[in-house]
């Protein structure tokens, strides 16, 4: 564990990377949610829309692997 000065002031920008992972992964899980038990949904969903989908909940698991590296890695704590 670096106690220096340029160390500590890392450690804190890394605490808040951490909290914006997790907000990040929360509003994009809230907006997959919404959209999925909608009842204005249509029947048929477009290419486009699977594809954006497809991609929000890929980054979704991207970004609690790397949460999960980071503290089990103790680059964060």
């Amino acid at each position: 564990m670096d106690l220096s000065i340029e160390g500590m002031r890392s450690q804190q920008f890394s605490d808040w990377i951490f909290v914006f992972l997790l907000v990040g992964i929360a509003v994009f899980s809230g907006i997959v949610g919404a959209f999925l038990f909608s009842k204005n949904r249509p029947k048929e969903i477009r290419f486009g829309e699977r594809m954006m989908f497809a991609a929000i909940i890929v980054g979704i698991l991207v970004a609690i692997i790397i949460g999960a590296v980071q503290l089990l890695g103790g680059y964060l704590f």
